[in-house]
């Protein structure tokens, strides 16, 4: 029997980079002449893997969410990667949102992905999900390539790469 080939799917966030671009808005914040007298601030915390966001309205909240989305974008991390929750309503008449970054693959979207390559029905292609990642296996590269392709077409809330590939 020939050896399997095989790939990982995992969902990676570098977060230097978040860092670095978090950085750069609480710079911006401070420089910007419609955000400077805003008393808007932002947090991160690497340990949580947090932002937390307090603006006195929602139009600056979505400000700042949109001048770190640019910093983001800029440092090559995919948007999809940072959830935001709803706005909630904070002391001293402001808002809060928390931005949560999503490392990982949960159960349920591995399960979609599994579902989704068995549905395209490919022979000898196999998913196994270990822990938040998962591997797929198939003894002809020419059907990974397949697969790798279809899930980069596919949205399942989150980005996805494709790492390992032997």
């Amino acid at each position: 029997m020939a050896k399997d080939e095989s790939f990982d799917v995992v969902s990676e966030v570098d977060l230097q980079e978040v860092d670095n671009a978090y950085q750069q808005t609480r710079k911006e914040l401070v420089q910007r002449y419609d955000l400077k007298d805003s008393k808007a601030t932002i947090d991160f915390d690497k340990g949580s893997q947090r932002f937390t966001l307090v603006a006195p309205s929602e139009f600056v909240a979505q400000q700042v969410i949109d001048v770190l989305n640019t910093k983001l974008v800029r440092r090559k991390v995919d948007l999809k990667s940072v959830r935001w929750s709803k706005p909630e309503a904070a002391s001293g008449m402001t808002v809060r949102l928390v931005g949560t970054l999503v490392q990982g693959i949960d159960k349920d979207t591995a399960g979609a992905i599994g579902k989704d390559i068995r549905a395209l029905k490919l022979k000898n292609v196999k998913v196994q999900v270990e822990g938040d990642k998962l591997r797929i296996f198939s003894p002809k590269r020419d059907l990974l390539q397949e697969v790798i392709t279809f899930l980069k077409e596919q949205d399942y809330g989150q980005p996805l790469q494709f790492v390992n590939y032997r």
